[in-house]
């Protein structure tokens, strides 16, 4: 087989096997995407795969996982993952009104079109880009200050999670330090702590006895999942029909304009464009379904632009998802890195053109489209029914606690691992009680390895 062909076949079967695996994982409620995804991506990029095939493995994931959280969201009233909070109220109403398989179908016809629309755009708007790309690597070091700062102060925490910032980036500092000290460069470890930090809070708080109060409950919780009803033949619905011709119209607007707003916290822009929207539509019930709708395109666009416009424009994770859940296409020692001295990179902006991103991303999501779209169309009643009374949350959790503990090791052993446990417990505290997102801890481990050398030899 030639090199072209084993790429492109590794890169097919590796997009299929996300699709499939994170379809899966998004119909378990609160399954975060920098928990999920990011450790994923980081073990095919260990383990050697091509780097189309990486890109797509991470493509097909996000874009599945996005398409699959609007079940647990509309039908089970939980929010899927972090993106889908802001899917939350509208679902609710129409769950209200009897409605959630209505809800459910606006928001994956959403999430479709805004996908398609979200690739060419977020290419186009990175080759605008690029060519100040070198300017920006050069200024690499100040930039993650002012972008660490900026979307720190767009997060829920404000200026608790800018106060926040400092102790975890000195915790990192002295972390380098210790691992130096035992003969050892840490890259993943440093990537991993963060990615589980939430998982490991909650973990811990389950051992604590002033914290398990708060986790107690007085009887298991009680379900209700809405009948099913087809409206449709056949067993790939076209999205163009299931939303009307307002409502596509909005959502391709939105994923053209939110595939430029790549700085900014996900969520925030999707809460706004579901805001823009309202004033819109005048009843009531077609401003939810559309309001649905926009929001889950906008889920998807953010997601796609947030990783593809820095990584083909600039190389550095200048983005909330970029640093996040895409952190690995990005930085993944020893394999991808980005120089803490020049900020000189080596990872899939160095390996793939635009035209083999704008390829590749077109055919994840074709891929992706194909496997998670018709599945939730046509079976989410019975994939929720099967979930709630058969999957274990806990065992979602262990599986990736084992992932976690597998990559570690080979990292470096059990001083990775207590470095893995040590920022995991003080990033998930600051996450949780400081509103310190696990992107904006991201943002501030790039600050302490490019840019507190750079302000330290300014000063000194």
């Amino acid at each position: 087989m030639s090199s072209m062909a084993y790429e492109i076949t590794m890169a097919l079967g590796l997009g299929l096997l996300a699709s499939i695996l994170f379809s899966a994982i998004g119909l378990i409620s609160g399954t975060d995407e920098t928990t999920t995804i990011a450790p994923a991506t980081l073990l095919v990029v260990l383990l050697g795969a091509p780097p189309s095939a990486i890109f797509t493995f991470w493509m097909c994931a996000a874009v599945s996982k996005h398409m699959i959280h609007a079940i647990p969201t509309a039908l089970l009233g939980i929010p899927g993952d972090t993106l889908a909070i802001p899917l939350m109220p509208e679902a609710a109403l129409l769950r209200n009104l009897g409605a959630p398989h209505i809800a459910l179908r606006k928001m994956l016809a959403g999430g479709v079109i805004a996908a398609f629309i979200a690739v060419p755009c977020s290419v186009l708007f990175a080759v605008i880009l690029a060519p100040i790309g070198t300017y920006i690597t050069t200024a690499a070091p100040w930039i993650f200050v002012v972008a660490t700062l900026f979307i720190a102060y767009m997060s829920a925490g404000r200026w608790a999670s800018i106060a926040g910032l400092v102790p975890f980036i000195v915790l990192i500092v002295a972390l380098q330090d210790f691992a130096a000290g035992n003969g050892l460069k840490l890259g993943v470890s440093y990537f991993l702590g963060i990615a589980v930090g939430p998982l490991v809070a909650e973990l811990l708080s389950a051992t604590s006895f002033t914290e398990r109060g708060r986790m107690d409950r007085l009887a298991p919780r009680e379900t209700y999942i809405a009948p099913d009803a087809k409206s449709w033949e056949g067993y790939f619905p076209n999205p163009f029909r299931v939303l009307d011709r307002q409502q596509a119209v909005a959502t391709a607007a939105a994923a053209v304009i939110t595939s430029a707003t790549f700085v900014f916290s996900p969520v925030a822009v999707t809460v706004i464009a579901g805001e823009l929207v309202k004033p819109r539509f005048k009843h009531a019930y077609h401003r939810l379904t559309s309001v649905l709708a926009v929001r889950n395109g906008v889920t998807e666009s953010t997601y796609i632009a947030e990783t593809l416009v820095p990584l083909i424009a600039f190389g550095l994770p200048i983005s909330p998802v970029a640093a996040g859940p895409a952190a690995p296409l990005f930085n993944a020692p020893p394999r991808f890195t980005v120089d803490a001295s020049t900020g000189a990179v080596n990872n899939l902006h160095t390996y793939m053109s635009a035209t083999e991103f704008l390829v590749w991303g077109l055919v994840s999501v074709t891929i992706a489209t194909l496997v998670a779209y018709p599945f939730a169309m046509n079976y989410a009643r019975r994939a929720a029914t099967f979930v709630t009374t058969h999957i274990s949350h806990e065992a979602i959790i262990a599986t990736f606690v084992g992932l976690v503990l597998v990559i570690g090791l080979w990292d470096g052993g059990i001083i990775a691992l207590l470095l893995i446990v040590t920022i995991g417990t003080v990033g998930g505290l600051l996450n949780r009680v400081f509103g310190l997102s696990t992107g904006v801890q991201f943002m501030g481990y790039y600050v302490a390895i490019l840019s507190l050398p750079a302000i330290t030899k300014l000063l000194g």
